[in-house]
């Protein structure tokens, strides 16, 4: 499902590494900021792929696990946002876009840490600090809860994905003030950071 976003640490690890320079010299890991989401995007073809990483807090408001029957109405709810990624990125109806497939991953939904933490902690060199052993990864995203969404799509008329509008996203979940969006397409690549004022990217 991910073959395009597989090349995205390699492709694009100057911006990723000029990214984590900044985070921490705001004394920030980078990897988990709350308010700040990241979405990796990639156009080839027809495949479009998403990636969205967010702190659960800026989703759900919470990042400890879901005890109670209201925290855990909070994650279903999220979830089934979640779970119409049309409606949430407001995608061309000319490009004639389907979900071919999708996955969603968190300690809240009941996952293990997602499968590919060892490439987002590689990339900030996040756990060469804490001993860079699948335990310490899984241990540092318990700690602080992410929601990974992963979206596949198929579109029909590629040339109409003029724009990416983040805007639904924003007004979906208000706690997130910003995303940190690296975008490949056939012309190139570009880091950009949406915020709800400035929620449209060109492809």
């Amino acid at each position: 499902m991910r073959h395009l976003l597989l090349a995205l640490p390699f492709a694009l690890l100057p911006l990723v590494a000029a990214q984590a320079h900044e985070a921490h010299e705001h004394g920030s890991l980078g990897a988990h900021e709350h308010g700040v989401g990241r979405l990796n995007a990639a156009l080839d073809g027809q495949t479009l792929e998403l990636e969205l990483q967010s702190p659960a807090m800026n989703l759900v408001g919470f990042e400890h696990p879901a005890t109670s029957d209201a925290d855990k109405a909070k994650v279903a709810a999220v979830r089934a946002l979640l779970d119409k990624p049309l409606e949430l990125f407001n995608l061309p109806k000319a490009a004639g876009c389907i979900v071919a497939n999708q996955e969603l991953q968190s300690p809240l939904f009941g996952d293990p840490a997602p499968e590919d933490a060892d490439d987002d902690d590689d990339d900030d060199h996040a756990p060469e600090a804490a001993g860079s052993t699948p335990a310490a990864g899984a241990e540092h995203h318990h700690d602080h809860s992410e929601i990974h969404a992963h979206y596949q799509f198929t579109c029909a008329t590629p040339t109409a994905l003029k724009t990416l509008d983040l805007g639904q996203v924003f007004k979906t979940f208000p706690a997130t003030h910003k995303i940190q969006v690296q975008l490949i397409t056939g012309s190139g690549q570009q880091g950009v950071d949406a915020t709800p004022e400035a929620a449209t990217l060109k492809f």
